[in-house]
């Protein structure tokens, strides 16, 4: 937050200093709102994703948002539909629809994570505790579990990986 306001302040001041002049009120809200919803709610959604679909899901995911861009260009200011934008739009959802479909089957062995760090007791750290340890929340303290999403979970395949499409 602190880097950009301060980055703002310097742009807005190198503008200043360079003739350019503060545009209507109407044209900086408008501007806000484009870039609350662009970046602001893009980047809250963008990290979502990664904590719950995984880096290569929600990479995918994200990547679809110049080919809606386009679609919004044909459909809101009649840009014109090319044999590229067809070619580049079936492509973009032939890979989507390969990870939508894919399914990843196989066993999995998760050992436990034995481990201290700072935590609430919320969906990924359910626990009893033993006598003697402070439970007021947030607390630290040594604890074992297995984490979900597992950021930390590695492991080997015993057998080859299955995918299953459709």
């Amino acid at each position: 937050m602190l880097k950009g306001l301060v980055a703002g302040i310097v742009n807005l001041s190198l503008a200043l200093a360079g003739g350019a002049e503060i545009p209507a009120t109407t044209v900086v809200l408008s501007a806000g709102v484009v870039g609350f919803f662009g970046y602001g709610v893009s980047l809250v959604l963008f990290v979502l994703g990664l904590r719950h679909l995984g880096a290569a899901r929600t990479g995918v995911y994200f990547s679809l948002a110049p080919f809606l861009g386009a679609v919004l260009a044909v459909v809101i200011l009649g840009d014109t539909i090319s044999v590229t934008l067809l070619a580049a739009a079936g492509l973009m959802g032939v890979g989507l629809w390969l990870h939508l479909a894919e399914r990843h089957e196989h066993e999995h062995f998760h050992t436990l994570l034995e481990h201290e760090h700072r935590h609430r007791h919320d969906e990924h750290h359910e626990h009893d505790h033993a006598p003697g340890i402070d439970q007021r929340e947030p607390h630290t303290h040594p604890h074992r579990h297995s984490h979900y999403p597992d950021l930390h979970h590695r492991h080997g395949h015993q057998h080859a990986l299955k995918m299953k499409l459709g």
